[in-house]
C-alpha cells in the first residue's frame, strides 16, 4: 500500500534572477507520480445474506512501455472475501458515459454495496443526502470495479501530459482498455469470468472495448450489460436530412405524454397499449410520410398530423408548424407549456420550471438537476469517510468533454460501434449482451435501441445472444426503486447464465 499524499503538478519555472546577481534557484523537481491505494473491510446484507468484502480505492498510475507516467486513474474495487478462489470469481468492470462522466451514477445508484437516497419523480429528497446499504447490489454474484476515465472523478493526466490524448472515441477505448488490462493482471483476475457494464455513452465504450480487447490483448468477455444504450449515433442526432430520430423517438414521446396524462382517454388506459400503437404508426405510416415529404398527398398528410397529435399530446397546429418533425428539446418544452413546466430529457417523468415559459427549449434538464446534488454530495462524503481515500482534487462528476470529444476518424458519418459489437460476438460466440431500457428515457430511447439491435446482422444462431429488458423509468431507471429491484433480478440472472459454470 502506498501513501495517499496527493501528487502535485510540476513546480513553476524558477523565479527571476535577483538584482545582486546571485545564482538562479533551481526549480523544484516534480515528485514521481505514484500509485495511491487504500484498502478497507466492510460487509453488506444482500438478499438476506451477509456479504463481507474488501474495498480497494485509489489512483493507479498508467505508464507507457518506456515507463513514463501518462495518467493516474481513480478506481474503486469491491471484492467479496468469503469465497474460495477469488481469482475465478466473476468480475465486472463498470463505467458511465458522457463522454466526461465519472462512474458515480451506477456506483451509488445501482451496483455498489452502498446507494444514495436521491428521491424519485414526485418525491424529491432535500439535502444533505445520505447513503444506505444497497440490498440490490450485485456484489453477492460478482466482484465489481468502478473506473473513472481520465479527467473524470479523481483521474487526471500525468504532469506535462496533454489531456486531449485521452478525449476521443478511440483514445478513450485504448486508455480504459489499458486500465482494465493492468487491473486484471495486477490483481490476478485473468481466470475470472469477465463482464463490462456501461451506461449511456458507456455502452458505446463497452461495445468498443469488447472488440478492442479481443483484438489487442486476446481478452474475451463473457458478457456486456448495457444500461440505456447508444451504439449508432444516427438514431439520436436530429439533423436536417436525418429523419430516423423522429421515427425512433415517437414511442417515448407517447410514453411521456401518457405519464403526464396528455393523451386521449382510450390511450390513457394502459401504457403498453399506447406505445404499441405509437410503434406501429412510427414504423409504418409515419416513416412513409417522412420519406415522401413534399410528395405526400395532402389527404394523407392531414391524417398523419392528426395521428401525431394523438400520440404526442401536442396540437395539430404545432405538428404542422414543425413539418411533422418534433425535435426532442421542443417536445420537452411544448408538452407541458400550459403549466409553465418542462419535461426531463434523461427521465421525462421529472418536470421543472423555466424563467421563460414561451421559450422554444428548456433552460436545463430537470431530471438531471434532481439527482446531481445527491450523487455528488454522497460520493464526496463516502470516499473520505468510508473508503478513507483523501484528495483535495474536485471529484469531477460530469465534465463538458462531450463538447470537445474527438470523433475525427468519423468525419462526415455517424459514429456507429454496432458493427464492432457484431464482430465481437461473431468471433466470440459465448459473448452475451443484455440491454436495459427505460420507457421514459428521451436521451437513448428504447425504440432506437431496438432499431440498432435489429440491424446488427448477426447470424441467426447468434441473435439470442442479445436480450432487451424494459423498465417504467428513465435513463437512470434505478432511481425508481421498483425498476431497481427488477433490474437487479434481470442482471443477476444474466450473470449466472453467462459465466459458463464458473463459481
Amino acid at each position: 500500500m502506498t501513501s495517499k499524499s496527493e501528487n502535485e503538478s510540476p513546480a513553476e519555472a524558477a523565479p527571476n534572477k535577483p538584482a545582486n546577481g546571485a545564482a538562479e534557484k533551481a526549480a523544484t523537481p516534480a515528485p514521481d507520480l505514484q500509485d495511491e491505494i487504500v484498502e478497507s473491510e466492510h460487509s453488506v446484507t444482500i438478499a438476506g445474506v451477509e456479504v463481507p468484502y474488501t474495498v480497494t480505492a485509489g489512483r493507479m498510475v498508467m505508464k507507457d512501455e518506456a515507463g513514463k507516467a501518462k495518467a493516474a486513474v481513480f478506481f474503486v474495487a469491491y471484492t467479496r472475501t468469503d469465497v474460495g478462489d477469488i481469482g475465478r470469481r466473476p468480475l465486472t468492470i463498470s463505467f458511465n458515459g458522457g463522454p466526461g462522466s465519472s462512474s458515480v451514477w451506477m456506483h451509488l445508484g445501482l451496483l455498489g454495496p452502498r446507494r444514495v437516497l436521491s428521491g424519485d419523480a414526485g418525491s424529491p429528497v432535500p439535502p444533505p443526502y445520505r447513503l444506505v446499504n444497497n440490498e440490490y447490489s450485485l456484489l453477492d454474484v460478482t466482484d465489481i470495479v468502478f473506473v473513472d476515465p481520465v479527467s473524470t472523478g479523481y483521474s487526471r493526466p500525468a504532469p506535462g501530459e496533454d489531456a486531449k490524448q485521452f478525449h476521443g472515441l478511440e483514445q478513450d477505448i485504448e486508455s480504459v482498455g489499458e486500465f482494465i488490462r493492468m487491473y486484471i493482471t495486477r490483481y490476478k483476475r485473468w481466470a475470472s469470468p469477465k463482464f463490462l457494464i456501461g451506461e449511456s455513452y458507456g455502452t458505446t465504450r463497452a461495445a468498443g472495448l469488447a472488440g478492442h480487447m479481443q483484438r489487442r490483448h486476446g481478452m474475451y468477455f463473457n458478457g456486456l450489460m448495457l444500461i440505456s444504450s447508444v451504439l449508432n449515433f444516427q438514431t439520436l442526432h436530429f439533423e436536417v436530412g436525418n429523419d430516423l430520430p423522429y421515427v425512433l423517438f415517437l414511442p417515448t414521446y407517447t410514453a411521456t405524454a401518457w405519464y403526464h396524462r396528455r393523451l386521449a382517454t382510450d390511450l390513457q388506459q394502459d401504457l403498453q397499449t399506447a406505445i404499441a400503437e405509437a410503434q406501429e404508426f412510427a414504423s409504418g405510416d409515419y416513416a412513409r410520410a417522412l420519406f415522401l415529404d413534399a410528395a405526400l398527398p395532402e389527404g394523407e398528410r392531414a391524417a398523419v398530423v392528426q395521428r401525431l397529435a394523438r400520440l404526442t399530446g401536442l396540437t395539430e397546429t404545432y405538428i404542422e408548424q414543425t413539418n411533422l418533425r418534433v425535435e426532442i428539446h421542443r417536445f420537452c418544452k411544448e408538452l407541458l407549456r400550459s403549466e409553465r413546466r418542462t419535461a426531463g430529457r434523461l427521465d421525462s417523468r421529472f418536470t421543472g420550471y423555466d424563467r421563460d415559459a414561451a421559450g422554444e427549449t428548456g433552460e436545463s434538464d430537470p431530471s438531471y438537476a434532481a439527482i446531481l446534488g445527491a450523487y455528488t454530495g454522497a460520493m464526496n462524503e463516502y470516499v473520505r469517510h468510508d473508503l478513507r481515500f483523501e484528495s483535495d482534487l474536485p471529484y469531477e462528476v460530469l465534465t463538458g468533454l462531450y463538447e470537445r470529444w474527438d470523433y475525427s476518424k468519423h468525419q462526415n458519418r455517424y459514429v456507429d460501434v454496432s458493427e464492432t459489437l457484431r464482430a465481437a460476438i461473431s468471433q466470440n460466440p459465448f459473448l452475451k449482451v443484455i440491454i436495459a431500457n427505460g420507457y421514459y428515457d428521451l436521451a437513448t430511447p428504447y425504440f432506437a435501441t431496438e432499431y440498432t439491435v435489429n440491424h446488427l446482422a448477426l447470424a441467426p444462431e447468434l441473435r439470442a445472444n442479445v436480450a432487451l429488458t424494459y423498465y417504467e423509468a428513465g435513463h437512470m431507471m434505478y432511481v425508481h426503486e421498483p425498476s431497481l429491484a427488477q433490474l437487479r433480478a434481470d442482471l443477476v440472472a444474466f450473470l449466472r447464465d453467462s459465466r459458463h459454470g464458473e463459481a
